[in-house]
């Protein structure tokens, strides 16, 4: 029985293993356009409510918060600027990671880990086809394609959601709110953003099909592989942040 440190290890070389067949597939033809098309739908179009939903409701309370705060020292037209940069280089991009992973990444794992235990995987590789070529290849590029989008809308969102609260509910300067939201933002500040998003959707989905693609056990299996997607991907999410947030300021 391998202990947690022998398990932790087979994961990693799994996850690398993982990556690098996706990487050696993704220029290998035939394309499958349509399979990536219907995987950007999936993870992205399907997602894009709870997204904008998270987005909105967390710009609300990061305003409502700050406003309090920073009226304590007459500087409450500046709350314009901290949502807006918090949104846009931390907090949208993180939220939808942590909201991607646990809606997709889990989809991922759970679709792939049936299919192994069903032995459908295993009738692709007698029929000469290779599942990461054809499985896992669509699904990452996908979300790491539709994540940075989801984001940028969380962006805006968020920033609406703050000009609400400070100006509707707190009766703060609409111009003054504005013209403080982009005074102090730079290009670096939402490319960073960005790539974190793209970061996160390469993690997620490669965390996701990787569970799913070494699942045993059944049915049991499966439900583990779906936690496990879930819980890893998140816990990714957040490890690699703090060394992209590092890297890119």
């Amino acid at each position: 029985m391998p202990g947690p440190l022998a398990g932790f290890f087979e994961q990693m070389g799994r996850f690398i293993q993982m990556m690098g067949r996706v990487f050696a597939w993704t220029p290998r033809p035939p394309y499958d356009w349509r399979e990536l098309f219907r995987q950007m739908v999936k993870v992205g179009v399907n997602s894009t409510p709870v997204v904008l939903l998270t987005a909105m409701f967390t710009g609300m309370v990061l305003a409502l918060q700050t406003f309090s705060v920073l009226s304590r020292f007459n500087a409450e037209s500046f709350v314009g600027s901290l949502v807006a940069l918090s949104m846009v280089r931390e907090l949208s991009s993180v939220l939808s990671g942590l909201i991607v992973a646990g809606r997709a990444g889990s989809a991922m794992g759970a679709e792939l880990g049936t299919m192994r235990v069903t032995e459908q995987i295993d009738a692709l590789e007698v029929m000469a086809t290779d599942p990461v070529h054809y499985l896992v290849v669509p699904r990452v590029w996908a979300t790491t394609i539709m994540l940075p989008l989801l984001v940028a809308l969380g962006n805006g969102v968020g920033i609406f959601g703050g000009y609400l609260v400070s100006v509707v509910l707190m009766g703060a300067n609409p111009v003054s709110y504005v013209n403080r939201t982009f005074q102090f933002m730079q290009l670096n500040d939402l490319l960073s953003g960005l790539v974190k998003a793209a970061v996160f959707g390469f993690l997620l989905a490669v965390i996701g099909c990787q569970q799913g693609f070494y699942t045993t056990g059944g049915a049991e299996g499966v439900g583990r592989s779906t936690t496990a997607a879930v819980v890893v991907a998140s816990i990714a999410i957040l490890i690699s942040d703090f060394f992209l947030t590092r890297l890119l300021f």
